[in-house]
């Protein structure tokens, strides 16, 4: 994308200025360590900005308006939780079994600026924790079936929290799975950035 499009981009979330500047380090960093380790797919590294940076934006809208703080399961590169604590002034935990993945989201989050709490953790081990974060909504994007997501989630939906989940094609069966295993509020709304992707929306989760 052109400086005119990116700007055009963040003007359309109503990204401020300083958190534009934060993203723009943001996106210079990740692209200089994903020389090194595999923090985004290789053939999406051109499009960076328009299917990464803007899969992550378009959550902000959705948010509750009362979000202080975020927790991201898989985090990966920070996409969307990293992005989003910019964006949004918000803290975020940021879970990520992945050492090298965990040490490129501090780097982020020192060089931004950012109010991030980096967990170099497995996800299997969130039940177990008894010190978890009050959050207000947890989110993920491309990290497994919707049913096995719901389980690394529960100890946030259990407490009040809720979901915003990037996903594709397969939503429908992913839903008719989960719903085997789960009662839930859920909303879908269609992907800004995607013709084929989906954001659910999750409320008042809870097992059968």
């Amino acid at each position: 994308m052109t400086d005119l499009e990116i700007e055009a981009l963040l003007d359309r979330f109503n990204v401020s200025r300083e958190s534009r500047d934060k993203i723009r380090t943001y996106v210079r960093l990740l692209l200089t360590w994903q020389q090194r380790i595999n923090l985004i797919g290789p053939a999406t590294v051109a499009s960076v900005w328009d299917r990464h940076i803007c899969d992550a934006l378009q959550l902000l809208p959705l948010l509750p308006k009362d979000t202080r703080m975020i927790a991201e399961l898989g985090s990966g590169a920070g996409i969307p939780g990293l992005v989003l604590a910019m964006a949004g002034g918000f803290k975020a935990h940021l879970y990520e079994s992945n050492g090298k993945k965990a040490a490129f989201l501090r780097e982020a989050a020192r060089q931004t600026g950012t109010l991030a709490v980096v967990h170099n953790v497995r996800l299997e081990t969130l039940r177990a924790q008894s010190d978890l974060p009050e959050v207000q909504c947890v989110v993920a994007r491309a990290l497994a079936p919707l049913p096995l997501l719901l389980d690394y989630a529960a100890p946030f939906l259990s407490r009040g929290a809720v979901g915003f989940f990037h996903k594709g094609q397969d939503v429908d069966t992913e839903l008719t799975e989960a719903t085997k295993y789960w009662r839930m509020a859920v909303t879908e709304h269609a992907s800004q950035c995607d013709s084929r992707g989906v954001i659910l929306e999750i409320r008042e989760a809870s097992r059968v």
